[in-house]
């Protein structure tokens, strides 16, 4: 047994993102001429977390992500669009795939629904699991950037696929 903090997420490898983004586009150039627009970012704040997230995405069950507003206003990040692409590292900051959003909507934690919860594909599916681990998720994010989170704080909930490279890609 260990006391140690989990291990944060590594920085993202912009260099390897910059050349998974470059190969994305030499292969979809009119994906990427509809929204150029990208970002390059993990899911969750561990290394651990990002890794297990990604795990889920790249085994097909995880197909959406929620994220608080004040956390894209903390780093300076605009909302996503329908649309725009974020490169997916793992916890380490190594890209392994290009997301593409398809569906946005903003709303309270009270708003999230069970077939959200299903897409988020975390824990065992449930809309109490996913209340139970957004609470704590949160309210540790929030407390890591001196604020406090909220139920009516506003959330962005998001549907994706994956697009890039071709052998994580989801069929068209």
């Amino acid at each position: 047994m260990t006391d140690r903090a989990p291990r944060p997420a590594a920085a993202v490898d912009r260099v390897a993102a910059a050349a998974m983004w470059e190969a994305y586009s030499a292969a979809r150039p009119d994906a990427v001429r509809a929204c150029p627009e990208h970002t390059v970012e993990h899911f969750g704040d561990t290394e651990r977390l990002a890794d297990e997230l990604l795990g889920l995405v790249l085994a097909g069950g995880k197909r959406a992500t929620a994220e608080l507003v004040d956390d894209f206003r903390a780093r300076g990040d605009d909302l996503p669009r329908v649309g725009s692409h974020w490169i997916a590292c793992d916890g380490r900051g190594v890209p392994r795939i290009v997301i593409r959003s398809l569906e946005l909507r903003l709303g309270s934690f009270a708003s999230a629904d069970a077939a959200f919860a299903a897409a988020e594909g975390e824990d065992d599916g449930s809309l109490e699991s996913w209340q139970r681990e957004h609470r704590r998720y949160w309210t540790r994010v929030a407390e890591a950037r001196g604020a406090r989170w909220s139920e009516q704080d506003e959330i962005v909930f998001e549907r994706f696929a994956v697009v890039w490279p071709p052998e994580h890609a989801d069929p068209v």
